[in-house]
């Protein structure tokens, strides 16, 4: 069957719309090595691994990137002694987001974004970045920060999410 071009009123093909037509077939072709399963998983779950934050700590894969919940600087179930201060607490969501990322096949050389949430900022931005420009390799993801008024867990000072890439 013959495409008419609009215009021509010939009833052929024009050159041009057989070259429109050949590289959208091209264009098909190279998906479909992606639809075949050459790309990874796109969505896959990773849990916090200390099993204590079961309905929202995580991480999702969606391709090469990976996306980490939000992490409260303190969980009563991890440590039960009390929420400590904002440089403890900056530390344990830090330590655990390694584990997750690591868990994922990823690391923290791997961050490109992170976002921080934190409470009374005037007072533990200075300790919070110390402790994060620590354990937090170069070069360093870009970053923001946004202040709080608080948390559902009382006592906690901060709460750190992230995107990463997994090679």
């Amino acid at each position: 069957m013959k495409r008419t071009s609009k215009g021509t009123g010939k009833g052929k093909t024009s050159r041009r719309e057989i070259v429109q037509m050949a590289g959208a077939g091209l264009l098909g072709l190279g998906s479909l090595g992606a639809i075949q399963g050459d790309q990874p998983p796109r969505k896959r779950l990773y849990k916090d691994p200390t099993g204590t934050s079961p309905n929202t700590l995580g991480v999702i894969r969606s391709g090469h990137l990976l996306f980490v919940s939000g992490i409260g600087g303190w969980y009563a179930a991890r440590r039960p002694g009390g929420p400590g201060d904002i440089r403890q607490q900056t530390a344990d969501a830090l330590g655990l987001m390694k584990a997750l990322l690591e868990e994922a096949g990823s690391s923290m050389a791997n961050l490109l974004k992170v976002q921080v949430a934190l409470v009374d900022s005037p007072t533990n931005w200075e300790p919070m970045n110390e402790v994060y420009n620590g354990l937090v390799p170069e070069p360093r993801p870009v970053r923001s920060y946004f202040g709080s008024t608080g948390f559902r867990n009382k006592g906690q000072l901060l709460q750190i999410d992230a995107i990463a890439y997994v090679d």
